[in-house]
């Protein structure tokens, strides 16, 4: 909780998986908050909790800070850019871009912001819902450093480490670079499970044995996180092209194209994780055994 009252007025856009528990992570540090969702009932927690709730993200201008927390490049740009995007109509004002987006995106954004004399944070998350509620996230930071500093307070109001990691775009490339090294872990994990399981061994046996082995893993240890997440999209009707294991990889893609560097391992990850999450997800929550063909497991 804040130790003295905050003045600095926030105004937070989307309240998706993320957005929602980051935004009450804000409220509970004592910050001055208006949310926009375009599903106005999103909005309803963050209200109860002590929020104001805008009826179009043009509202939100008035504020101090602008984070955002919406699904995509296009949905960041959409609200930025144009005669009625922020950055017209703002003045003295900071945007902090929680949401992944391309490295490159991150520059041309920031280069726009400099225009307008507006700061500019690239710092996407990681870490989940449940440590999001928390203000327990970890953010890669891509921003000048007074920049940051003028807004250190309110990033670490929903992360508790924070890297700084350089100029605007180095947040965005890191958060990729995590999202590659992961799902690469999750995905041979996948295939790990079922090849162990035609030899009759319990998926909680191999994450047993390699838990203090050289296979172990985030992914491992936190085995199952991957399946609350899917239903958790699943829930609020998030497509699986924008849920993180397709969008992210996606993106990992493109910033390797436009970089001019081959990555062939990600473009097949790109076409065999969104179906070993989504199918493990769904013979999860229906209770069955699961194998990455989408085959029941024997045992």
């Amino acid at each position: 909780m804040a130790t003295k009252p905050r003045t600095t007025t926030i105004g937070l856009a989307g309240l998706g998986n993320l957005g929602l528990p980051m935004a009450h992570a804000l409220l509970d540090d004592g910050w001055p908050l208006t949310v926009f969702d375009p599903a106005p009932d999103k909005a309803r927690s963050c209200v109860d909790a002590g929020a104001k709730s805008a009826e179009s993200v043009e509202e939100l201008a008035s504020a101090d800070v602008l984070v955002l927390v919406v699904p995509d490049d296009a949905a960041v740009e959409s609200i930025l850019l144009g005669e009625r995007g922020y950055f017209a109509t703002s003045t003295d004002g900071a945007v902090i871009v929680h949401s992944t987006i391309l490295p490159a995106s991150a520059q041309s954004l920031a280069a726009a912001a400099r225009e307008h004399g507006t700061r500019f944070i690239d710092a996407p998350v990681s870490g989940g819902s449940a440590r999001a509620r928390k203000g327990d996230l970890t953010v890669f930071v891509g921003a000048e450093r007074e920049d940051f500093d003028a807004v250190e307070d309110v990033v670490r109001a929903v992360g508790s480490e924070v890297l700084l990691a350089g100029a605007p775009g180095t947040g965005a490339a890191t958060k990729l670079a995590n999202q590659m090294m992961m799902f690469s872990a999750l995905a041979g994990a996948h295939e790990a499970l079922d090849v162990a399981g035609k030899y009759g061994v319990a998926p909680e046996t191999v994450l047993k044995a390699v838990a203090t082995s050289t296979g172990a893993s985030w992914v491992a240890a936190n085995w199952g996180f991957f399946d609350d997440t899917a239903a958790a999209y699943s829930a609020g009707g998030t497509a699986v092209k924008d849920r993180p294991w397709s969008k992210d990889l996606f993106e990992f893609l493109t910033a390797a194209r436009t970089a001019e560097t081959s990555a062939p391992f990600a473009a097949l990850l790109s076409q065999l994780l969104p179906d070993y999450v989504e199918s493990h997800a769904r013979d999860a929550a229906a209770g069955e055994g699961h194998d990455h063909d989408g085959k029941d497991n024997d045992d």
